[in-house]
């Protein structure tokens, strides 16, 4: 098996592609084509993207994709109740930036990607409405988690150019430091735009990138002239099991302050996005079959109290059978989520120093085939060790092949980066190793990369 080639967003511990593990896209809704424009395959784009900017009012609301059938006329609003926007200096500011959208790659049954995928939809300027629970006879554990959460994710816009696109946002304190993931403020081939965020009561700022993170996805923005804002509550993901409540909020399509519920699917599941092994992302997921689409991406999932576990990320697509057909997009009941603990942690870096760390093991990594060479991954096998790292001082050598991070097993590359990206600097990790027809266990200490 050839050696995979490193990148930005992919440690050197492991890399993507490796057999059994399918590549994720993330949503995302880049711009639509012009109508005479011809089909191109399809490519997963980052989870989040609307491809329309601050949505603009139709008479009436026609949604193609779904028939052109119009919606009811919505209820008149009075003057007084829109609330005004508030205007600020649009300044860029980015740390580290990587151009271009993650998307899922390579073959198999299952992509995933960015969750910001072509969409046909549109959606009106006017505020949505705050969750409030009216009758607790018949509220249910996702009314609750709506209320208490709702009010603390908002909707960005990013345009930049002749590209634009939204997605969501979490808000972290109440002068207006959002998160949100790193493919929503870059637009494809033109790095960052400006940004504007519409908070849940409809108030519109213009807002500032502080900082960007492309190898965990994830970016802060600053809304500028904010005050306040009803920060979002974060849980403790470490502890979040699996079939617990997920609830997801976020602006799919463009429509702000949705939200669907559903289960926490598995934890710990290592998901690799990116259109190439030099802008690959992996993440350490909270998967979910809570509904999540383009526009999602950036937005929060939630438990039944309405904390915070995960940061919506990333949808898996159905890889189309037909040569030059495009993939099923948006959801499917299979979707990711970076971990609270994780995005807090680097939130705080990049709000502090305009970039972040990661743990690094300094090796570069393949996935081992099992004895039958069936494809099935056999673990994680070290191609080379780089001088100078933890690895290297830990005394792994190439061809020693890691098949566990603690009580977590490995039996792909990119599972490798994983556990090893879901432990902070300065960690102390077991590696379970084998060298030959032995197996040891092999105490290392993790080291910093940015």
């Amino acid at each position: 098996m050839s050696e995979h080639g490193t990148g930005p967003g992919a440690d050197r511990d492991a890399q993507a592609g490796s057999p059994g593990t399918p590549p994720y896209q993330q949503p995302q809704q880049p711009a639509p084509a012009p109508s005479d424009a011809g089909t191109s395959p399809a490519q997963p784009a980052f989870g989040g993207h609307s491809p329309w900017g601050p949505p603009q009012p139709h008479t009436p609301p026609y949604y193609p994709g779904y028939g052109g059938h119009p919606l009811p006329a919505p209820e008149p609003v009075a003057a007084q109740s829109v609330p005004s926007r508030r205007t600020g200096r649009l300044r860029i500011g980015i740390a580290g930036l990587v151009a271009g959208a993650l998307i899922g790659g390579g073959a198999g049954a299952g992509v995933a990607g960015l969750i910001d995928d072509p969409a046909a939809t549109s959606s009106t300027s006017a505020a949505a409405q705050n969750v409030t629970i009216k009758n607790p006879e018949t509220a249910t554990t996702a009314t609750a988690a709506a209320a208490k959460a709702a009010p603390s994710v908002v909707t960005l816009y990013v345009s930049s150019g002749s590209n634009s696109g939204s997605g969501s946002g979490v808000i972290l304190t109440d002068d207006g430091y959002v998160l949100t993931n790193n493919h929503v403020v870059t637009l494809e081939g033109t790095g960052t735009g400006t940004v504007q965020v519409r908070t849940a009561d409809g108030t519109l700022y213009d807002a500032t990138v502080v900082g960007t993170d492309p190898s965990s996805d994830l970016a802060v923005v600053k809304l500028d002239g904010a005050s306040d804002l009803t920060p979002a509550t974060f849980a403790n993901s470490d502890k979040v099991q699996v079939g617990d409540v997920a609830v997801a909020i976020g602006a799919p399509l463009g429509l702000s302050n949705t939200v669907t519920d559903g289960i926490v699917s598995a934890t710990g599941r290592a998901v690799e996005t990116g259109s190439t092994q030099d802008d690959s992302t992996v993440i350490d997921a909270i998967q979910t079959d809570a509904a999540i689409n383009p526009g999602n991406s950036g937005g929060a999932l939630v438990n039944g109290a309405g904390e915070v576990i995960g940061i919506n990320s990333a949808i898996a697509t159905v890889a189309s059978q037909a040569p030059g057909s495009q993939s099923q997009s948006g959801n499917i009941g299979v979707g990711f989520a970076i971990p609270a603990n994780t995005a807090q942690r680097i939130a705080k870096e990049l709000i502090a120093n305009g970039k972040a760390t990661r743990a690094f093991l300094g090796v570069s990594s393949r996935t081992a085939a099992d004895d039958q060479n069936s494809g099935v991954g056999d673990g994680a096998e070290i191609v080379s060790v780089e001088p100078g790292t933890a690895a290297d001082d830990a005394g792994l050598q190439a061809g020693d092949v890691v098949t566990a991070v603690g009580d977590r097993p490995v039996t792909t590359s990119t599972e490798l980066t994983a556990a090893v990206r879901s432990k902070a600097p300065g960690d102390k990790v077991a590696l379970t190793v084998r060298r030959g027809n032995d197996t040891k266990t092999v105490e290392v200490t993790l080291g910093s990369a940015s």
